[in-house]
């Protein structure tokens, strides 16, 4: 401090003095500070800022205001000095910031005579007034004056930095960069009762829970003891473990590194949705004696409950865990370990069937209804009441109710409550997108026990002694929902128009260079290894986008299993040999590259949130955690081509320009790579003639084609042999290919035969090869030819196009893909290749 004070530097002004004569200033000025590193471009020249990494270099290369992040070169042509005394807008983030303008430091009593003679004069009324007044603000050195104003939506930030390992720390620490430091609360120091108090005046008013779900159900709790009005809206930030409220509110089921302003925007924009809350009534069971009443708890751990209550297995899993813990909190520092000992747990009890008998000892009416007869029927092991529709990290133990007419959809704000019986192959299949039993939909539970039973409220578990259990609803909260939000970039210049199609090429990265560089953007996009190109339709989200993706790889595994095969078997060939492709782990994400100063992963369960345009216009990377360093040795052999969206659902994956790379990449162009025709083949393709088989070579590899030997046909191409020559049946080397389905020979001819074998026509019947594979249902080779440039409208001898062969053949998806081609102006090669 004694440095900073030398060279005048002070820390960002978060409150004003109170007691002050002067007028109060409606508006923040700039808080300029010295930087050695600032990323992003200068406001006034709009050049970057050149990074000083040495560590012993002192010079200061920007100046950037901690308010509004507005930066400028350390120069007298940038930085002019009447921006020290500009107000400040307090930048992008400005509705949710609480200014300094609105906190007020109390000014503290004066012991002096004057004032304790002035205070003797009072009437006996003021001075109880002036002591239940100094009572009220014991202990709060701040008051808050807002200014009332419809854009402003400011918010209190609650930090459980114990939450999600070192990510609350870290996170803590970014929301006070961002916001204002007095509106950012650790939980680990205080609850959340001050802060709410000193901020129940503010209007509009929006809260941040960053933790898990016992910290908003904490945050909810205090909320209801204050009794504000109207009560604020809260938002989740998921930081532990199953999350399932975060989930149900779009915000994921964790957090990863999605930038802070981001974060803050989603906060601001978010809908406003009411979420029922339960209570828990608890009483002596009064069909049994005093005498016979079990040993257990008298009471659950919470009165309340927002996402489920439940007993049985899942509550008898539960409690051991948190006894094991309990016991031995140094056994349980790893969220590996601690998802171990659950499946542990979970296994013993299967095997000692500790709950088998639950539905004996049990008596539930739902609204009246009596449901155990039909629980003691089924045998239910684990009974759950139901609020929100995700349970156990992520499950959705109510299903899809389309194919049941007796129930509603489940909503977390109808006033009603889902009841759900399980058995152990219910609660098995629950992981793999089965559901349980679906019994009730209420607005009251009486619940009564005969013996002690496992039970949990909302993941807090104990062993209630026999009870009567009632449950209500509450009340409803206001929680603010994550929307799917359109792309807030511009679009070809006009921020409203949305593209047909997108060509976007997908990278992949590994985990170790994704933490090493995900902060150099440039070095990162060097990094990652070209996977293959799709289109898609201009309004696509991430989540439809992943199934081309996956769809993409399985054409590169093709592509790369073709081509090493032939390299094994060509053991004569100089060219090197290509490396094997690690197909895509399930755990693989998207990487959101719009950021200023670095990638972060988007979660899977918000990919259906985000559109493609939200995070890249011509590239997409994505992120493989389980992708090997081995891998990145030079390049995969080649990409795919597009994986093109149409309205039939069948794609596009070939086009021949990018396949002329693939044979040149991966060696198969390098068979012959300074092919030319012979003289006598280029007579014939000059007057569109066919031949004959002239030679061994030609009859060798019209043998090739008619048996679809590649090997055969790329050693007979290697000698020399005529690519126009023709079968018995008058039909060329491409029909023949065409006909039985070979790709890689049809590719082959493509590259490197003459282009008017493409719609050329069988002497006999008048068909081209498009007509031959369109006969056979052969879809992979009309998309080959298709993108090659074959005629869509060319008729055969009876007037038929491809598109009508293909519906003769009974393949009405195949026509339908002809049918949308015909007006699809394919791009040129040239072009094509040049956005390669």
């Amino acid at each position: 401090m004694e440095q900073l004070e030398k060279i005048n530097f002070r820390c960002k002004p978060t409150f004003r003095e109170g007691g002050s004569r002067s007028p109060r200033e409606n508006f923040v000025r700039h808080h300029w500070v010295h930087r050695r590193r600032q990323e992003g471009k200068c406001k006034q020249c709009g050049k970057g800022f050149q990074q000083k990494f040495s560590f012993h270099s002192k010079e200061i290369v920007a100046i950037s205001c901690s308010w509004c992040k507005l930066a400028f070169h350390n120069k007298v042509t940038c930085f002019m000095l009447h921006h020290i005394e500009e107000p400040c807008s307090l930048g992008a983030h400005a509705a949710v910031i609480v200014p300094p303008t609105w906190i007020i430091k109390v000014k503290k009593p004066q012991n002096s005579l004057k004032t304790s003679t002035r205070r003797k004069k009072r009437t006996s009324f003021k001075r109880k007034a002036s002591k239940r007044g100094n009572e009220d603000n014991k202990g709060r050195p701040f008051v808050i004056k807002p200014i009332s104003s419809p854009l402003m939506k400011p918010l209190l930030v609650f930090v459980n930095p114990k939450s999600g390992g070192n990510q609350g720390t870290k996170v803590l620490q970014m929301f006070m960069w961002y916001l204002n430091p007095r509106q950012v609360f650790d939980l680990s120091q205080e609850g959340p009762r001050d802060a709410l108090e000193l901020y129940r005046k503010v209007p509009n008013l929006r809260i941040l829970a960053c933790g898990g779900d016992g910290t908003v159900g904490w945050i909810l709790s205090i909320l209801d003891e204050l009794q504000l009005s109207p009560p604020p809206p809260v938002a989740v930030l998921p930081l532990g473990t199953g999350n399932d409220l975060a989930r149900t509110l779009n915000w994921g089921g964790g957090y990863t590194d999605e930038p802070v302003s981001k974060i803050l925007c989603h906060v601001e924009d978010g809908t406003i949705v009411q979420l029922d809350r339960w209570n828990l009534q608890v009483e002596r069971n009064p069909d049994l004696p005093q005498d016979e009443l079990e040993d257990g708890a008298r009471k659950l751990p919470l009165n309340v409950f927002n996402n489920y209550f439940s007993l049985g297995f899942d509550a008898h899993v539960t409690l051991e865990f948190h006894e094991s813990r309990e016991a031995n909190p140094e056994k349980f520092n790893s969220r590996f370990r601690n998802k171990m000992f659950y499946a542990g747990a979970a296994f013993t009890d299967f095997l000692q069937r500790s709950s088998r008998d639950l539905s004996k000892h049990v008596k539930v009416v739902c609204d009246g209804t009596d449901l155990t007869p039909k629980i003691q029927e089924l045998k239910f092991q684990c009974i759950v009441f139901l609020n929100i529709p995700r349970y156990c990290a992520g499950t959705m133990p109510w299903g899809n109710p389309g194919d049941h007419r007796d129930f509603e959809p489940q909503r977390h704000d109808d006033g009603y409550i889902e009841v759900i019986g399980f058995t152990m192959a219910s609660l098995a299949a629950l992981q793999v997108g089965g559901h349980g039993e679906r019994l009730h939909q209420c607005r009251e539970v009486t619940l009564l026990t005969y013996k002690s039973i496992p039970m949990q409220v909302d993941g807090e578990p104990c062993r209630l002694a026999p009870s009567l259990i009632r449950i209500s609803l509450r009340n409803q909260a206001n929680m603010v929902q994550k929307s799917k939000r359109r792309t807030s970039m511009p679009l070809l210049n006009d921020p409203h128009s949305i593209p047909d199609r997108l060509r976007i090429r997908v990278n992949k990265i590994n985990l170790q260079e994704y933490e090493g560089l995900h902060y150099d953007k440039e070095k990162l996009r060097e990094a990652s290894i070209p996977l293959g190109i799709i289109v898609v339709r201009g309004d696509c989200d991430l989540e439809t986008c992943r199934m081309y993706i996956d769809r993409l790889q399985e054409d590169l595994q093709s592509v790369t299993s073709t081509t090493q095969r032939v390299h094994y078997q060509d053991q004569e060939s100089s060219f090197p040999r290509v490396l094997s492709v690690q197909r895509l782990s399930p755990r693989w994400c998207f990487l959101d590259a719009t950021s200023a100063d670095r990638f972060y992963r988007i979660d899977r369960s918000q990919e259906h949130l985000h559109f493609v345009t939200e995070i890249s216009q011509d590239e997409i990377f994505i992120l493989d955690p389980e992708m090997v360093m081995s891998q990145q040795v030079g390049t995969p052999p080649g990409m795919p081509d597009l994986v093109v969206e149409q309205a039939s659902g069948i794609s596009d994956r070939w086009n021949p320009a990018v396949r002329k790379r693939m044979l040149s990449d991966s060696g198969l162009g390098k068979i012959s790579p300074h092919y030319e025709v012979p003289d006598k083949q280029k007579d014939a393709s000059q007057t569109h003639m066919l031949q004959s088989p002239v030679s061994s070579e030609d009859q060798a590899l019209l043998q090739a084609v008619i048996s679809g030997d590649l090997l055969k046909f790329i050693e007979c191409c290697k000698k020399g042999a005529n690519l126009l020559i023709q079968g018995p049946d008058h039909c060329s080397l491409l029909h023949h290919a065409a006909k039985i389905g070979n790709g890689e020979i049809v590719k082959y001819i493509l590259e490197h035969g003459p282009s008017e074998l493409l719609d050329m026509a069988d002497s006999e019947t008048g068909e081209t090869a498009l007509h031959k594979a369109a006969c056979q249902r052969h879809r992979a080779v009309c998309q080959l030819l298709v993108d090659a440039g074959a005629s869509l409208r060319k008729t055969d001898s009876k007037g038929k196009t491809p598109r009508d062969r293909a519906q003769q053949a009974g393949d009405p998806d195949l026509a339908s893909y002809l049918e949308s081609r015909q007006n699809y102006q394919m791009v040129s090669h040239e072009d094509l290749e040049t956005a390669v």
